[in-house]
């Protein structure tokens, strides 16, 4: 059943579906100047999270205290004309602190009684989470519905989220004490997993003396709610051919150490691979990749530019590949150089 929320459905190009390209290409440049005037640097990281922004998809910020995970979310939540709110996930947060309660609420003219749903900070287009991976699986778990589906059971009402809404999400990977691991489902309901580096020493010169200056930045609104909508549809409705999905299913399927055809590297160091979820997010991305460089034409290439921000938190390393140093980003850059695109052979 053909469907405009599946990542795989192609069409057949336009003038239209040109013009709309461009017109993404050019809220991409709008967007990304904004974010220039507070973020320095780190390109690759904010086309990262356009990139899933108009996938629909969310996103998980891996990176050391002191690189702007938080201020990079929120500079461009006040670019975007769409309600912001941030979660700061602590040991004793409780699932109720991010969906909300249900209060008894008293009409003073009878006298009678009634719960009234409370909205929580999730009931927002955009939800920073904030050191997600310090709060207990019990609490994390209060946002696998949300994610997903884009809405809140509350006492058993049910309650639809607004739409767009992406959830950024932070952690911080050097201090494990007093954090709690993601579980698998929770990685799963992430698109990308980015990984923030330190800047150049040009830029971190830039920064120092930047925020350091008695000037605030003036963030312009560039981007609606509605505009955010219409350009997610524009990238779900780009075209893409059987050779470029069979490469994305190939790729997510060389991380099951159980197939056939996995490599001899896979079975020695993988627990357990990618699911099938990881083929749609490895083909909207490539949409969205393409769609943002104003192009019509999505190839492997950008299968292979999202690969590691789809993959890599989706395979789970064995013993022996802790034991050996090898990390799931080596498995990905081996799992691309190994994959071959598909030949005409591969359809027979």
């Amino acid at each position: 059943m053909a469907d405009d929320n599946n990542p795989l459905m192609s069409g057949a190009g336009t003038d239209d579906d040109l013009a709309a390209i461009t017109k993404l290409g050019a809220s991409r440049a709008k967007l990304k100047a904004e974010i220039a005037k507070v973020i320095i640097g780190q390109d690759h990281v904010v086309d990262d999270l356009l990139t899933a922004m108009f996938s629909r998809g969310h996103c998980l910020m891996i990176g050391v205290p002191g690189l702007a995970k938080t201020l990079m979310v929120s500079t461009i939540a006040r670019a975007i004309d769409l309600p912001f709110n941030r979660i700061q996930f602590t040991p004793d947060l409780m699932p109720s602190d991010i969906t909300g309660t249900e209060i008894i609420e008293e009409d003073k003219t009878t006298g009678s009684r009634q719960f009234k749903f409370v909205k929580g900070p999730v009931f927002a287009n955009i939800l920073l989470a904030d050191e997600i991976n310090r709060t207990p699986p019990k609490t994390q778990a209060a946002l696998l519905q949300a994610m997903q589906e884009l809405q809140v059971t509350v006492g058993g009402d049910t309650y639809d989220l607004p739409q767009p809404f992406f959830v950024l999400a932070t952690q911080n990977p050097i201090e494990q004490e007093g954090t709690y691991p993601l579980p698998e489902a929770q990685l799963d309901r992430f698109m990308f997993e980015i990984r923030i580096g330190y800047p150049t020493p040009e830029e971190e010169l830039q920064i120092g003396k930047t925020t350091t200056a008695d000037v605030e930045a003036d963030i312009t609104k560039v981007l609606a709610g509605t505009e955010i909508l219409e350009l997610q549809h524009i990238v779900r409705r780009l075209p893409v051919s059987d050779h470029v999905g069979r490469y994305a299913v190939d790729l997510a399927r060389m991380t099951r150490p159980d197939e056939e055809f996995a490599p001899d590297f896979t079975r020695e160091f993988v627990t357990w691979g990618a699911g099938t979820r990881a083929v749609q997010y490895l083909i909207l991305g490539a949409k969205a990749r393409a769609a943002i460089a104003g192009e019509y034409n999505v190839t492997c290439d950008h299968i292979r530019t999202v690969a590691p921000l789809v993959l890599r938190h989706r395979i789970i390393p064995n013993f022996h590949a802790e034991a050996e140093g090898v990390t799931p980003q080596h498995l990905v850059e081996m799992l691309i150089e190994h994959t071959p695109e598909p030949t005409a052979e591969s359809y027979a």
